[in-house]
């Protein structure tokens, strides 16, 4: 059977093939994960279909269109793969050394002087056991450079994988190693690699944004005094009943959600020459992965409570980290919400993520001195940063908006209370 490149999405046409799990010649079973592929949105194991023997047609590395035949499987145990014209003699021959062994012992034959023992005067082939031989066509070893450590110098299994071991060990050098699918030149002072199908949309949506849009940056910053007393205080009493911690993105997303729904048009869209009010509220959280920034979408995050959104992200990091994320909770976010302060970022500018028309910026909590009713005081304050377009949102509204994020977050009971 063939092994082809799925659809995953209407919108992905093409997949990387970042890595076979199997090897070539290789036994499968049905259920097995056969490889790994890469598009510009998931990440997605392809899973064999039936029981048999894997060919590869197309290596690890290479980008491939969608419905690409990539390998075949050869359906049975041994994937009905009958022996060889080669193999029949060679079977034939151990076999009847085999029996000849059972009635007398196996004299050291002797060569010329350094000659490995188990290899005869001239030409004479050394004993080689049936599945040494097999291991040895398949992955290319010459068998005449092997002294064998079996009975009477017979060249075993373990023999050949050693052999096989010391090949693949690439020799010493100065340079360092390239990565994977990367191509270092003859100095080792750079390096060459195609870039992912992510890399490429991200680099394609980051351009997109800067042409297409009229991105403008408003930027506040919040005392997060009470809800950090607020998590000290019940945060071991939340972990302890909801099984997650209670952290500070939570306290964002409603207060976000609450913002959203005083000033709607922070969460509409544009759409050609319309604007598409949306009156629900999927907020997209930005999580950095080994492979670039995924943004998965909590859904009617309006309707979650603190307990909700921090178990839902929690599982969303579990399945970017295992490379499980689907398409679907990817797609539809009304507003993003980027946490740049897990890096140690002081301040930035977000970048929007269309179409949504803002996306709210979250950094480093920091202890500095402000002026409090006439005094000097030092309290953990973070910056915060909206980005938004201003086709759609005036600055006013961009202001106010922030500004109510604001006050949430210094004032939490507000939306502990639904006031």
């Amino acid at each position: 059977m063939e092994i082809k490149i799925p659809e995953v999405g209407e919108s992905i046409h093409e997949a990387l093939i970042s890595r076979w799990h199997k090897k070539e010649g290789e036994t499968v079973r049905k259920g097995d994960i056969l490889c790994e592929l890469e598009t510009d949105k998931v990440n997605v194991e392809l899973p064999a279909d039936a029981s048999g023997t894997l060919k590869i047609k197309i290596p690890e590395g290479k980008t491939v269109d969608v419905g690409t035949v990539i390998g075949t499987i050869e359906e049975g145990e041994s994937g009905g793969k009958k022996p060889s014209s080669e193999e029949e003699p060679a079977k034939k021959t151990e076999e009847k050394k085999k029996r000849q062994e059972k009635e007398e012992p196996p004299k050291e034959k002797k060569g010329k002087t350094g000659e490995a023992p188990g290899k005869s005067e001239g030409t004479a082939a050394p004993l080689v056991n049936p599945a040494a031989r097999r291991l040895a066509r398949e992955k290319g070893i010459d068998l005449d450079g092997l002294s064998g450590s079996g009975r009477g110098g017979r060249i075993t299994l373990e023999d050949v994988r050693s052999a096989g071991a010391a090949e693949s060990t690439p020799p010493e050098s100065t340079a360092e190693a390239a990565p994977p699918g990367g191509k270092a030149d003859e100095s080792g002072r750079t390096t060459r690699r195609p870039m992912t199908p992510l890399r490429k949309k991200i680099a394609e949506r980051l351009v997109a944004v800067r042409q297409q849009t009229a991105m403008l940056t408003t930027f506040n910053e919040a005392d997060l005094s009470r809800v950090a007393a607020l998590r000290r205080k019940q945060g071991e009493a939340f972990k302890k009943k909801h099984g997650v911690s209670l952290g500070f993105m939570s306290f964002f997303v409603k207060a976000t959600v609450e913002a959203l729904k005083e000033f709607p048009q922070v969460n509409a869209r544009i759409d050609g020459d319309e604007v598409v009010e949306q009156h629900f509220y999927d907020i997209g959280i930005a999580v950095g992965s080994d492979r670039g920034l995924v943004v998965p979408v909590l859904r009617d995050a309006d309707r979650l409570d603190f307990a909700a959104i921090e178990s839902g992200i929690a599982a969303f990091v579990e399945r970017i980290q295992n490379k499980k994320i689907t398409l679907s909770e990817l797609e539809g976010g009304t507003f993003t919400i980027t946490n740049g302060g897990v890096y140690g970022s002081l301040l930035s500018t977000p970048i929007l993520n269309p179409p949504q028309s803002a996306v709210l910026g979250m950094h480093a909590i920091q202890e500095r001195p402000v002026a409090r009713e006439g005094k000097v005081v030092v309290l953990p304050m973070m910056y915060l940063a909206l980005s938004y377009d201003h086709r759609l949102i005036d600055g006013r509204e961009a202001v106010q908006f922030l500004k109510r994020i604001k006050e949430l977050i210094e004032d939490p009971e507000e939306m502990l209370l639904e006031l």
